[in-house]
């Protein structure tokens, strides 16, 4: 299967890639089905059911919500963030929902929004099956969807197996384990950017490759500016006050201070701010999750901040060498909390911070390679344990110290030749493996770790 970076990069809207914007995905996709099937004019109701992780933790995740936005045609990438919760109220209040858009239905919120706490489709844990009906109560249409990761969506008739959206392209340089990325640098003479970049001409010009990079770079820093701005008490219940303003505001006032580890004061700061905005339903970018979506980003500002000659070149050579390890962990293993825990969302975020830091500081194919390995091997094993089902406590925190570890492990790797004993391609199959073995309690249900013992106590 090809993927291309702007698969793992994309523009959504918070907390979570795989519990917000994959069912916004794929309840407009069902929309749009029944518009182009012919059967939006006899559909009366819609019901949508959500199942697994979808359902023990849709509302903290706000999928309900995210489920009726789609539905009525609206997009993760253009949602206005600041109205979304309003227009949900209001078709809760008004009991209606406007399909597409246009075509209006009854609706009552409580029968035809069902989360599943203890039931789960065969496919994957984030499962989610739609269903229009006409006014007699026949079934028009009904169909099944699965958000793999990333805000990935899958029809629920594709293979149980899927891990990406099916796409045939064929590549100049495809690859699918580090190995393999490796010998075609080896062979070609490329750097890990260089051949990401010639696989991404098949779709578009290097121009508007540039071009959509530099956009997604633009949201990122968009979302960290919010994040430094925006003051108060972020939604849902648990009373997690924002910290990003506070800090930005410490950091820009101390201009004299000679502390030698200011600038890990910096990266957590950026994190922070990216993150907050997450939980707080902001606009982000999925890098290659929203529940990480503060490591790339932050690690992003330090290139640019802090390492002489960064420029825009070097954002895009970045975000082409992160994009490549994406890739290997989204067909090798995957990047779903639901499916392996937090290993497999902040996980391969900071492998993929690494590698990119690494490419722009001038590392070998090798010593990028070694700065990814080192990225997800500390952090294997790391359960995804949200208390109360959001992606606050200990998600935001979390980015922050993977952020740090990112920028380590790229260094690290710099002081050596790029051989080490542990390859990247076993390390994501370590990753695998550790979370096929990890009890579902700890894979983004809340019903275990952080989420149950915060509680208690």
């Amino acid at each position: 299967m090809a993927l291309s970076a702007l698969d793992l990069f994309s523009v959504g809207i918070g907390p979570s890639s795989s519990h917000t914007v994959g069912p916004m995905r794929a309840a407009k996709q069902f929309a749009d089905g029944l518009k182009g099937g012919g059967l939006l004019s006899s559909t009366t109701r819609v019901q949508a059911e959500l199942f697994g992780s979808l359902g023990a933790t849709g509302r903290g995740h706000g999928s309900d919500k995210a489920v009726v936005l789609g539905l009525q045609g609206l997009d993760p990438e253009t949602v206005d963030t600041s109205t979304a919760d309003d227009q949900v109220a209001a078709a809760a209040l008004d009991a209606e929902l406007r399909i597409g858009g246009d075509h209006r239905v009854d609706f009552n919120w409580d029968e035809d929004v069902v989360l599943h706490r203890r039931k789960s489709l065969p496919a994957h844990p984030n499962g989610m099956t739609f269903r229009a009906l006409d006014h007699t109560g026949t079934v028009l249409s009904e169909r099944s969807f699965y958000s793999i990761g990333g805000g990935f969506v899958v029809d629920g008739d594709a293979d149980a197996g899927a891990k990406v959206v099916a796409d045939e392209t064929a590549l100049p340089y495809p690859f699918t384990t580090a190995n393999e990325l490796l010998e075609i640098c080896s062979r070609e003479g490329m750097s890990i950017s260089d051949v990401m970049l010639a696989n991404e001409l098949v779709w578009r010009s290097e121009a508007e490759l540039r071009e959509e990079l530099l956009k997604l770079w633009a949201v990122m820093r968009e979302c960290v500016d919010n994040g430094c701005a925006a003051e108060g008490i972020l939604p849902g219940g648990l009373n997690v006050r924002r910290r990003a303003p506070s800090l930005f505001r410490t950091l820009t006032a101390d201009t004299g201070v000679t502390d030698p580890l200011r600038a890990m004061e910096w990266v957590n700061l950026y994190a922070l701010a990216v993150n907050e905005e997450n939980a707080a339903g902001g606009r982000i970018v999925t890098a290659p999750t929203n529940g990480a979506a503060g490591i790339v980003p932050a690690v992003l500002h330090y290139y640019v901040k802090f390492v002489p000659g960064a420029d825009d070149d070097g954002v895009v050579r970045f975000l082409l060498a992160a994009a490549a390890v994406g890739i290997l962990f989204k067909i090798n293993a995957s990047i779903s909390g639901a499916e392996v825990g937090c290993q497999g969302e902040v996980g391969s975020a900071c492998s993929m911070a690494a590698a990119g830091l690494c490419e722009v500081l001038g590392g070998t194919p090798e010593q990028v390679e070694n700065a990814a390995e080192v990225g997800i091997e500390h952090n294997l094993g790391l359960t995804c344990d949200p208390v109360g089902g959001l992606v606050q406590i200990p998600c935001i925190e979390r980015n922050a110290i993977a952020s740090v570890k990112a920028i380590n492990a790229a260094r690290l790797s710099l002081h050596g030749d790029g051989s080490h004993k542990v390859s990247l391609d076993k390390a994501i199959k370590t990753m695998r493996e550790t979370g096929a073995d990890m009890k579902t309690k700890y894979k983004e249900t809340s019903r275990g770790g952080l989420a149950v013992n915060v509680i208690e106590c």
